[in-house]
């Protein structure tokens, strides 16, 4: 019969080599504030143009929301 043993457990990969991960200092507010006011202009531009500016905003959102926790 044969023991049953658990696998090996797999590594997991880090950042490449040569690069640390650096610590950005963002301000949450600040990159809200500014995303947010993007938006201001909106309605001088064509309609054609919104979905980018909304992607950018999105992105701006999100980076700043995830610096929030650190995650």
């Amino acid at each position: 019969m044969h023991a049953e043993t658990e696998p090996a457990p797999r590594p997991v990969p880090g950042p490449p080599p040569g690069r640390q991960p650096q610590e950005q200092a963002v301000d949450p507010v600040a990159a809200i504030d500014g995303a947010v006011a993007a938006l201001d202009d909106l309605d001088e531009l064509p309609p054609a143009e919104h979905v980018e500016r909304f992607d950018t905003v999105h992105t701006a959102l999100s980076v700043a929301l995830s610096s929030i926790d650190k995650v």
